[in-house]
């Protein structure tokens, strides 16, 4: 998406369902920490970006938005090239909150990070 965090970071979204959310990011120059492994904060804007879309397929987006209401991630494997690969499902679909369980893997389908996102659905104003 153009003009986006998503753009800045190089994500790209590979499928969208209700109940699913695939999107990959390149670990590079705009994903790397200073020590130049994965930022944790570049996967952790991910696996909301993925969570956030995954609601969005589940809301009536004429009437209702997605806010972040909290988000935490475990760093589990670094990673210093390639790309990783978020799958977003969801735990909780609510009228008012969603919760879901982000897991980011390398190329071999090892754990990089776990993720778990809470979202609140909140009427549009007119």
């Amino acid at each position: 998406m153009e003009n986006t965090l998503m753009e800045a970071l190089g994500m790209e979204v590979v499928s969208v369902e209700k109940d699913r959310v695939v999107m990959t990011m390149p670990v590079d120059h705009r994903t790397r920490q200073p020590a130049q492994y994965l930022h944790g904060g570049a996967s952790t804007a991910l696996a909301e970006t993925a969570a956030s879309i995954g609601a969005v397929a589940n809301i009536d987006s004429t009437r209702e938005t997605i806010f972040g209401i909290e988000i935490n991630a475990n760093h589990i494997k670094s990673k210093a090239a390639g790309t990783v690969t978020a799958k977003a499902t969801p735990i909780h679909i609510g009228r008012k909150t969603m919760v879901w369980q982000i897991n980011i893997t390398n190329e071999n389908d090892q754990l990089i990070c776990v993720s778990r996102c809470t979202l609140g659905v909140v009427e549009k104003q007119k």
